[in-house]
């Protein structure tokens, strides 16, 4: 008899957590909302248009275009600036006060935008930069550019950014931070920009720029 009353006791107690770990795993379960582009368009002339454009194109090459660049590419680096795992003081302090639908709704936004053409200014680097980006270096086990981001510099959604019309110069920063290991958010990009010289970095982030 004892040890019915002690079922009876407890029954409720365990039927009580098992409803609540029932609600936690539907919350986690479910899906993103979708991006609101009004949303995000709206974060982006009160947050990024600054430094960014309003609609991504940027005025100068201190700072990316972020106008149709992947939305999964823009959102991964949002949530790696709000948790340090890519440092810029900068963008570190806007990203942290953006919450996870505001970081993929300012995504989405910047990504359904049309990039400005951009150009290459060093005509005696050209040669160079196409060499390294569609064929790399072999001797220097430097892959071809091409190979993940595209002919164009198109990229892959979620998986390789776009970097064709990107300014040279933000190219040439984000390589020679690879390089140098102030960034350290992708490891293939360390190994792969530190086997390049200052002026082979030169060359293909002045080709990059000229891709469309």
């Amino acid at each position: 008899m004892n040890r019915v009353w002690k079922f009876l006791a407890i029954a409720p107690l365990a039927i009580t957590l098992a409803a609540l770990a029932g609600s936690v795993w539907g919350a986690e379960a479910q899906p993103p909302a979708k991006p609101d582009l009004n949303r995000g368009q709206a974060i982006a002339k009160q947050v990024c248009a600054a430094c960014h454009g309003a609609d991504g194109n940027s005025a100068v090459g201190t700072y990316p275009k972020l106008a149709g660049q992947h939305a999964a590419y823009l959102y991964k680096q949002l949530k790696e600036f709000k948790s340090h795992a890519r440092n810029n003081a900068i963008m570190m302090g806007m990203a942290s006060a953006l919450s996870d639908q505001d970081m993929r709704n300012v995504a989405a936004y910047f990504a359904s935008q049309k990039e400005k053409p951009g150009f290459a200014t060093d005509k005696s680097t050209v040669a160079l930069g196409q060499k390294i980006f569609r064929g790399g270096i072999a001797e220097k086990g430097v892959p071809a550019c091409a190979a993940c981001h595209g002919p164009t510099g198109a990229g892959i959604p979620t998986q390789y950014p776009r970097l064709g019309g990107q300014w040279a110069e933000y190219t040439q920063t984000q390589l020679v931070a690879f390089r140098e290991g102030t960034r350290t958010n992708s490891v293939p990009m360390h190994d792969i920009a530190s086997r390049l010289t200052t002026k082979e970095i030169q060359a293909v982030a002045d080709y990059i720029a000229g891709l469309r």
